[in-house]
């Protein structure tokens, strides 16, 4: 829990900190120790000698230097790429029956997962309830580190109860040290109620990709800033969630081809998109387009269907939903137009 007390002076403070070192127990020092030693092991803990004084640098240096890191994550990304598709097929399938895709993780994972999440909405039309970010510690955990929340397992199983997860769910704990109590027990209650479980960190061999179904670490090596999670291990994370979500998005439906016919029209812009979508997809009139926009409400893969199967609106929310909402098996399955379609 976060301490609201008010600001000490230098010497209550001095006199606190004396006080605490002088009441820590050797219970206690040893299991610092412990944890110092453990942190000490992982990759994306370790220190770079020759950064050392990286600060004395001139800030294009600097600028240079970390682009130069930035560049190796795809490689770590590629080395895991059979993993990720695995662990994709797997979500997506028990997407298909009903189930939801939760990421899980704590810090900087935490908020990557969220973020993911909050893109599904606009870009793919699902339900906020479809895919789901946790982060320890709640909402608030967005902007202010709330204390002590990544470390207990047993945070993460409330947040998990209070979603109801069933067997046809898959959870993501995301943890760059492969280490977060938060991330790991995620996973391990998810896989006791027969969930799909992932495991996505940054160092080898982690904890959490023993607990989960599909294990992937992405190896980035040490940080520039010693232990800084939010750089290249960040990124790599940032990375595998694109792939997660979109991939799965796209073996439900949600694209044709490389478009995004599910896009939720919400602003001006997105419905200016909607347009140019279905302009690119059936090549039809701008008046074509508005037609069938309006008769769809708007909905940019029916206003497709009607113009490329030459059906009427309700015929096509009827093919799509005899098809899984999968546009190019809906107009496989539709009847011969019985004229061109108005382009």
């Amino acid at each position: 829990m976060t301490s609201t007390s008010s600001a000490s002076s230098p010497s209550s403070s001095a006199s606190s900190a004396s006080s605490a070192s002088s009441t820590s127990s050797p219970a206690s020092s040893a299991a610092y120790g412990e944890l110092r030693a453990e942190l000490a092991a992982l990759t994306t803990e370790a220190f770079r000698p020759e950064l050392a004084e990286i600060d004395q640098l001139p800030t294009l240096e600097i600028a240079r230097i970390m682009n130069g890191e930035d560049q190796s994550v795809p490689f770590a990304v590629a080395a895991q790429l059979p993993s990720i598709a695995a662990a994709i097929d797997g979500a997506a399938e028990r997407m298909a029956l009903g189930g939801r895709l939760v990421y899980a993780g704590a810090g900087t994972a935490g908020r990557l997962g969220v973020l993911d999440a909050s893109e599904c909405p606009p870009t793919f039309n699902t339900d906020p309830a479809e895919v789901v970010g946790l982060i320890a510690g709640g909402p608030a955990a967005m902007v202010n580190a709330v204390e002590g929340a990544e470390d207990s397992g047993e945070l993460a199983v409330a947040d998990l109860a209070a979603l109801e997860l069933t067997a046809h769910d898959t959870v993501v704990g995301v943890s760059a040290s492969g280490r977060t109590p938060y991330a790991i027990g995620a996973v391990e209650h998810a896989r006791s109620v027969g969930a799909l479980t992932v495991g996505l960190s940054c160092n080898a061999d982690s904890a959490l990709g023993a607990a989960a179904h599909h294990r992937i670490e992405i190896v980035v090596g040490p940080e520039l800033i010693t232990g800084s999670t939010r750089l290249k291990a960040g990124t790599a994370q940032k990375l595998v969630l694109n792939m997660i979500s979109t991939i799965t998005m796209i073996r439900l439906g949600k694209t044709y081809g490389n478009l995004m016919v599910d896009v939720r029209a919400s602003n001006e812009k997105l419905r200016a998109r909607s347009r140019h979508i279905v302009a690119l997809a059936t090549g039809a009139s701008d008046e074509a387009i508005e037609r069938a926009l309006a008769a769809t409400e708007g909905e940019v893969k029916d206003a497709i269907l009607t113009i490329l199967a030459g059906v009427d609106a309700q015929t096509a929310r009827e093919l799509l939903a005899k098809n899984g909402g999968h546009l190019r098996s809906a107009l496989q399955s539709s009847p011969p137009p019985s004229s061109p379609a108005d382009v």
